[in-house]
């Protein structure tokens, strides 16, 4: 598998018809009820987008237009178990992917990781369904391609406080990251 190193940054699908931004709150709901694509930066901050590229919603991440570049795909849930099962199996693969800086202490102690994978997984936190922004510094997530019920779908997550990778039906309507392996 050849991943991304960064976390993806695009405004456009593949097509070159513009991905939505959603600057507010109401736009962001609104997207998400009428489960439409839409992206932003954390917090809203375009100074947000330089380290850790852009949040998505899935309804982005499932359009037919196609969010990953061209060459590129987004990662299904098989996918994502194969990268952490050959870094050692989930309880170890976190610490493994997270990157060297930017992570929060936990209890005094470095939540960075090693990179040994050169993933270089960056805490970039997410937003809700309901515009609300969280965890930056604390926890990065990413979508796969795999819908996990009718409203989620599965995702992978690092956190500071831990050296494991979680995998969680999250809600279409939250924005996270997006890595994408090559085709």
């Amino acid at each position: 598998q050849v991943w991304m190193t960064q976390n993806l940054n695009v405004d456009k699908f593949r097509n070159g018809d513009p991905i939505p931004e959603a600057k507010t709150n109401e736009e962001w709901i609104k997207a998400g009820e009428n489960g439409e694509p839409a992206w932003c930066y954390y917090n809203n901050n375009p100074d947000n987008g330089d380290r850790y590229g852009k949040l998505y919603n899935w309804y982005a991440v499932n359009d037919p237009r196609g969010l990953a570049p061209e060459g590129w795909k987004i990662p299904s849930d098989e996918e994502w178990r194969r990268l952490t099962d050959f870094l050692g199996g989930e309880s170890v693969a976190g610490k493994k992917m997270k990157s060297t800086d930017f992570w929060a202490d936990n209890d005094g102690e470095s939540g960075n990781g090693t990179n040994e994978s050169g993933f270089s997984g960056l805490p970039s936190g997410n937003r809700y369904g309901n515009g609300a922004f969280d965890s930056v510094g604390k926890v990065g997530y990413w979508w796969s391609s795999t819908e996990s019920s009718t409203g989620s779908a599965w995702n992978r997550g690092l956190s500071y406080y831990s050296g494991g990778v979680y995998r969680d039906g999250y809600g279409k309507r939250n924005g996270v990251s997006v890595r994408c392996l090559r085709d």
